[in-house]
């Protein structure tokens, strides 16, 4: 007959379970950081707006952000979430903002102007300068209106740095939006703060985008 495992049996194997996932998690940041530096580098000498937005965005990589899709009252003008939160919008929002462009202003200015325009998804009848710009389909239709929609090919030679991509997590609108920072490599939030990652086509591509304000 026999014995039924004991307690310290389990209490050893949650232990060796948890070293391997530390272990796991530590080679895991110390890639992202190793990929993120390289990245950086790549890019530290190019001047032009794509580029600094592609560092901007990978400089979020290097903020602690805990993913939260929470409404939040916020400041107006320049308002934000609390830094330690965000959602894959809030690294897109943030990175234009390190290069003094608040799209919160600017899609609410252009929200309150054609309201029509823009998807009537969530039974509002107003703008809402405290979360519009943190949805991704208000996101996609301002980009369009102000910016390139470009065409969602399956070379990813097309997708630029600088560019923005727009997907549908699970073909049922579960929406989701990064920015290129080089061949097959963007930044976004996904869940765990916001990563470098490769591989554009992992999800369906619902829309690709190009944002470079007049004078920028």
């Amino acid at each position: 007959m026999k014995s039924k495992p004991s307690r310290w049996n389990y209490l050893l194997a949650s232990a060796a379970i948890a070293v391997a996932f530390w272990g796991y998690w530590l080679r895991f940041c110390q890639a992202q950081t190793t990929a993120v530096e390289a990245r950086i580098a790549v890019l530290a000498e190019r001047t032009d707006f794509a580029s600094r937005l592609a560092l901007a965005a990978l400089e979020r990589t290097k903020h602690e952000v805990r993913y939260d899709p929470a409404y939040v009252v916020l400041d107006y003008p320049g308002g934000d979430v609390p830094a330690d939160t965000g959602v894959c919008t809030d690294v897109v929002v943030r990175s234009y903002r390190a290069l003094g462009i608040d799209l919160q202003k600017t899609v609410h200015e252009d929200m309150a102007s054609a309201f029509s325009r823009y998807p009537q998804l969530w039974g509002l009848n107003r703008p809402d300068r405290n979360i519009d710009h943190r949805r991704v389909p208000n996101l996609q239709t301002f980009f369009t209106r102000h910016g390139q929609a470009l065409e969602v090919g399956d070379d990813k030679a097309d997708y630029q740095v600088g560019d923005l991509v727009a997907w549908d997590l699970n073909d049922q609108g579960l929406w989701h939006i990064g920015i290129v920072v080089g061949e097959d490599a963007f930044v976004h939030n996904i869940g765990a703060g916001p990563v470098l990652d490769r591989g554009l086509f992992q999800w369906k591509v619902i829309g690709h985008y190009r944002y470079r304000p007049v004078g920028n």
